[in-house]
């Protein structure tokens, strides 16, 4: 049997990712093109010039194109921004005391569905959390088991229509068809978390240059999701302000000498910079640096922090935070999330992987790797798009495998 081949598109605030990969084995990837670019015309998820983004989408995939040998029409897409919402809801069937089968799963799914959504809103994800059958709750999978009635506890993700067109346009237009929208936490979270994390209870915290996006998993279920407008660039941008130096200069500054935590910082190292209205480099101390750093990150922690515990699921998460994204590279950042957050703090990357691997093995590639992993489940399920007409046999566990990460 020809060995699939999968396609992740990642669409950021500072970088666009085309990923090609073959997969080997049970789940192992071999990465044969990678397309990077600096991302033109997307801020904080969204399309603020359609014609930049479709060129710098395209420059990414002729990359990877190039780099593979293959032709890409169709890829998983990433998706982010503050215009990323969530709702729970219920779906209630019946079964008239037969054997529930994926097919009644699906109408519990599409039931749950059948919520207010306004007009201007789509759906992008249902997630299944658990199940009821006749009124025994708790249940993770009920396929075989007898009953009545079905019900489904269900996490529904929305974004912006206008927002996912204009993504959706701007890869059209870079010739390639969006097979799948995927929330950006979620994608990390098929690389990052480990099969105990999920279970025992842990948030997946991906640090983007534009935003912030977390996916809190409880009883190995996605429970909550939630996007903050603020990221690597908000860091970025105090700096600049309060060293008086160019972005450029500052996002430099940041990589080179930026640190999370002040009292980890002597205050005698010293740094240089080309300040604004200076003819010759002057110093400045790394403690003012670290100081700037520190308050910002600290406020995205907090806010982070206010978020869980609005959506009660704050003491449900014994394997901590797993942090991932560019801005996780920062140093002592894990020290500072574990200080705000109060619980245990890890930086992950994406691991595992074979061929072209060079760039990627970093944190800030965890959702590019995530669309890949993605991708490999809905080329194993052959998932359909409306869930009226599903098979049994080989394809039926696959499917099984599938539904407990994700419902499109």
């Amino acid at each position: 049997m020809e060995e699939p081949i999968v396609v992740g598109l990642d669409i950021g605030t500072s970088k666009i990712c085309t990923l090609v990969a073959r997969v080997e084995g049970e789940k192992t990837l071999r990465i044969l093109g990678v397309g990077i670019e600096p991302s033109l015309g997307i801020k904080r998820g969204t399309v603020i010039d359609i014609t930049a983004a479709t060129q710098s989408i395209a420059r990414s995939i002729e990359k990877a194109e190039r780099s593979s040998g293959l032709e890409i029409t169709s890829a998983i897409v990433s998706l982010s921004g503050s215009h990323i919402s969530s709702i729970n809801s219920r779906g209630v069937v019946g079964i008239a005391g037969r054997v529930i089968d994926p097919a009644d799963i699906a109408r519990a799914l599409e039931a749950a569905q059948a919520v207010a959504i306004p007009h201007n809103r789509e759906i992008i994800h249902v997630i299944q959390r658990s199940f009821t059958v006749d009124g025994q709750d708790g249940i993770h999978m009920p396929i075989g088991m007898h009953g009545f009635r079905l019900e489904v506890e269900a996490h529904i993700i929305t974004a912006a229509s206008a927002t996912v067109e204009n993504i959706r346009q701007a890869v059209h237009s870079a010739g390639v068809i969006p097979a799948q929208f995927v929330l950006n936490p979620l994608a990390a979270g098929e690389v990052v978390l480990s099969e105990t994390e999920r279970q025992m209870g842990a948030v997946v915290c991906d640090i983007g240059a534009g935003t912030t996006s977390i996916a809190v998993y409880v009883d190995g279920d996605v429970w909550h999701t939630m996007v903050l407008p603020l990221g690597g660039n908000n860091i970025t941008n105090d700096i600049a302000h309060g060293l008086k130096v160019p972005l450029a200069e500052a996002e430099e500054i940041k990589l080179q000498q930026g640190f999370s935590v002040m009292a980890d910082v002597s205050p005698e190292e010293k740094f240089p910079i080309h300040a604004f209205g200076e003819d010759q480099p002057v110093s400045r101390s790394k403690l003012e640096l670290a100081e700037i750093i520190e308050a910002r990150a600290e406020e995205i922690f907090t806010l982070l922090l206010q978020e869980i515990k609005r959506s009660g699921f704050d003491g449900l998460l014994p394997a901590g935070m797993v942090l991932t994204g560019g801005t996780s590279n920062l140093p002592g950042i894990r020290t500072l999330a574990t200080q705000v957050m109060g619980v245990p703090v890890r930086v992950a990357r994406p691991e595992n992987l074979l061929g072209l691997t060079d760039q990627l093995l970093t944190p800030a590639f965890s959702t590019s790797v995530g669309l890949l992993y993605w991708a490999l489940l809905m080329t194993e399920t052959n998932l359909p798009t409306n869930h009226g007409s599903l098979t049994h046999g080989p394809v039926w566990k696959k499917w099984l495998e599938w539904l407990k990460r994700l419902l499109p």
